[in-house]
């Protein structure tokens, strides 16, 4: 087995894995709990004394006093949803008494390793996720051998291995789907979510659902990432296929805000002449005009439910810790003014139609 690197120090990881048994195991002998074995209690001694462990005072003292440590990895790039996700997480950790340990990567990937390193010499005793890395096997893979206990949120498809928080993705976008069809939309433009992440699959194949359900309906799909820039190219994509559609279905709420920024330039009004809906009832929903039509994902309240759940499960005397659980929330569909039956004539094809002829 590989030694801690001199110069920085063993940490309770290493401790847990020269004794092989969870990290959890190594801060009851420290704190002198009463529930561990005595065979074990000697085995994380040992291991203590031979690799000079030091235990963190501090965080001894936070544990003892009943504060727990827990780590928050994010990498999103919506501003929006990650501002309601830290929002979330903060007010539950201030109400429930416990230390936040904020640790972000780029551009939707995990931390560097040294980032992550740190992290896990901290003291931390439990790790909350955000999207999208809880789509990331390598890095649960990299918590689960630090005897971390995980907790997901908004993960599409939920790993079998976490406290996994999320609403039914593809219920949601199939209901929103459902509801241009309802208006009498029957070509709708699709602009995907990033296609590493499970929830962009399973909001595609909610839409694709409605749509195969309704003779003469029709997806056009164009790929997004769930950046307001990736929706722009996105929308340009949509509006420019022949014929447009008339109404587009955005896989998040920047994305749609982007497809609306492109009708505004075009001169299409929304919704007269095209109909934009969007996904998670950010901030941005309603700081454009119009607002935007889009599916409620409480990100708040997942990011709460995710945090107590892991707290809850660390300050179990059991096992439990280390259990998963898949809980699902509610989603709702938010009607606003981005939303209108489809005109009889579509001015977009009209226009392209007047264009040609007057290059005839």
């Amino acid at each position: 087995m590989s030694r801690p690197d001199r110069a920085r120090g063993a940490t309770i990881v290493d401790v847990a894995r020269l004794a092989g048994v969870s990290r959890m195991t190594v801060s009851r002998v420290i704190h002198d709990a009463a529930m561990v074995r005595e065979a074990t209690r000697m085995a994380v001694l040992a291991a203590i004394r031979e690799l000079n462990y030091e235990p963190n005072l501090a965080a001894r003292n936070l544990v003892m006093a009943g504060e727990l440590r827990i780590g928050v990895i994010y990498s999103n790039p919506s501003a929006a949803f990650m501002s309601d996700f830290l929002i979330g997480v903060f007010e539950e950790a201030t109400s429930a008494g416990a230390r936040l340990i904020l640790v972000r990567g780029e551009n939707g990937q995990a931390p560097a390793p040294q980032e992550l390193q740190r992290l896990l010499g901290s003291g931390v005793q439990g790790v909350v996720l955000a999207p999208p890395l809880g789509d990331s096997a390598a890095l649960r893979d990299i918590l689960r051998a630090a005897n971390l206990p995980v907790a997901v949120v908004a993960a599409g498809r939920p790993p079998t291995d976490a406290i996994n928080v999320r609403i039914d993705d593809r219920q949601a976008s199939r209901a929103m789907a459902q509801h241009l069809l309802d208006l009498g939309h029957r070509r709708i433009g699709f602009i995907t979510g990033n296609p590493d992440q499970s929830a962009s699959a399973e909001r595609l194949e909610g839409a694709r659902a409605a749509i195969a359900a309704v003779a003469g309906a029709e997806l056009v799909l164009a790929q997004g990432a769930f950046t307001y820039g990736s929706g722009l190219r996105a929308a340009e994509e949509l509006l420019d296929s022949h014929p447009p559609p008339t109404a587009i279905f955005a896989s998040n709420d920047d994305m749609a805000a982007a497809a609306v920024s492109v009708a505004h330039r075009r001169h299409l009004d929304v919704p007269g002449d095209l109909t934009v809906v969007g996904f998670d009832d950010t901030t941005v929903a309603t700081t454009l005009w119009p607002p935007l039509t889009t599916v409620r994902q409480p990100v708040r309240q997942m990011a709460a439910v995710a945090l107590d759940r892991l707290m809850r499960a660390l300050r179990s005397a059991g096992p439990s810790a280390q259990a998963a659980a898949d809980y699902v929330l509610d989603h709702a569909l938010i009607e606003r003014e981005s939303t209108a039956p489809p005109r009889r004539v579509s001015p977009i094809a009209g226009a392209k139609a007047h264009q040609r002829s007057s290059h005839a």
